[in-house]
Parts: C-alpha cells; sequence; structure tokens
C-alpha cells in the first residue's frame, strides 16, 4: 500500500520529471557539441596530387589544411620523373576533415641495387628465368666454343665481365657468353 501510493504521489513525478528533463538536456548537449567540436559538415575535398612533384604536392596540400604522409615505394615507372606522386590515399575529389593526412607513393629516384645471381654453369632457360625473377633483363647473348651447348660461362655489363654477387640496378641488361656445343 505505501509502494503505491508513494507511485501516485507529487514526490515521484516531480523526480520522474527531472530525470527525463535531465536525460533530454544531455542528449541535446550530445548531439549538436559533437557536431560542433568534431566539425561536422566541415570538410574539404582532396585535391588530385598524381602526376605532381612532391614540392608541388606539399604546397597543394597545404592550402587545403591536409597534412602529407609519404609512403616508400618500390615500384619505379620510367615514365614519370623521381618523386612524382604515383598513388593517394584518399583518392581525389573525396571529402575529407581538416588536418586529414592524404597518404602518397612516390617515384622512387631509380631502381634498387640488388647482387646478380650466380647463374655460371646454368643453363640459358634457367639463368633467364633466374635474372628475370630478381629483376634484371638478359642482354646480348655471346656464343663461344665449349662443349656445354647454352651453358652460361661469363656474365657481362655494358662489355665487361662481371661476377656473381656484383650489384647492380634493378631492370639493367645484362650479356650472356654461353657455350655452341663444339670443342
Amino acid at each position: 500500500m505505501k509502494l503505491f501510493k508513494f507511485i501516485i504521489s507529487r514526490v515521484f513525478f516531480k523526480n520522474i520529471l527531472y530525470i527525463v528533463f535531465f536525460t533530454l538536456l544531455v542528449a541535446f548537449i550530445i548531439f549538436f557539441g559533437l557536431g560542433f567540436v568534431t566539425q561536422h559538415k566541415n570538410y574539404v575535398k582532396v585535391p588530385k596530387f598524381f602526376g605532381l612533384s612532391i614540392s608541388k604536392a606539399i604546397e597543394s596540400a597545404k592550402s587545403e589544411s591536409l597534412k602529407i604522409v609519404i609512403l616508400d615505394s618500390a615500384k619505379y615507372n620510367p615514365n614519370y620523373p623521381p618523386l612524382t606522386v604515383l598513388d593517394q590515399f584518399p583518392n581525389q575529389d573525396r571529402e575529407v576533415k581538416r588536418g586529414r593526412k592524404i597518404y602518397l607513393t612516390l617515384n622512387p629516384v631509380g631502381y634498387k641495387k640488388i647482387k646478380v645471381p650466380n647463374v655460371i654453369q646454368v643453363t640459358l632457360r634457367n639463368a633467364e628465368t633466374l635474372l628475370n625473377a630478381v629483376g634484371f633483363e638478359v642482354g646480348e647473348l655471346i656464343y663461344k666454343n665449349n662443349i656445354g651447348k647454352d651453358m652460361v660461362l661469363e656474365i657481362r655489363y655494358e662489355g665487361k665481365k662481371i661476377k656473381p654477387g656484383h650489384t647492380l640496378r634493378q631492370r639493367k641488361k645484362i650479356d650472356l657468353v654461353l657455350g655452341n656445343g663444339k670443342k
């Protein structure tokens, strides 16, 4: 009986009214306060960075209040000058907030240097596969009198004999001296 009298009393309804009022007030503050704090609907469009030099990309990002993060690139594209933007995230024309980080992938200055694998005393077919797999190209094929037909006898770069383990930039052409199968 006391519980029923309390539920229909003025004090109970007054407290319920206070709870509803403060809940609505907190919800109102959160709804509009978060929009203000997080700068909701305050976006800028990401400019096109592809093909720009890094200095021009940084200037363009500063004018839009964006931050640039440069990612390392292993893919060299000879069609573009070194330190040119090859990829960006987020893509152009996406709407982002001011201060957002834009990740740029640059064209490296050149190919990385790697060691020439040991292809001496290996058949031409296997040598081509091995050289192509590590990033070299097979250039001129020079034949010498040797009993091992299509067996690699020497490795040459720009006409000079080189040894396995010599470091060269990727995509360089390596000439091979092969046996012709004659004594």
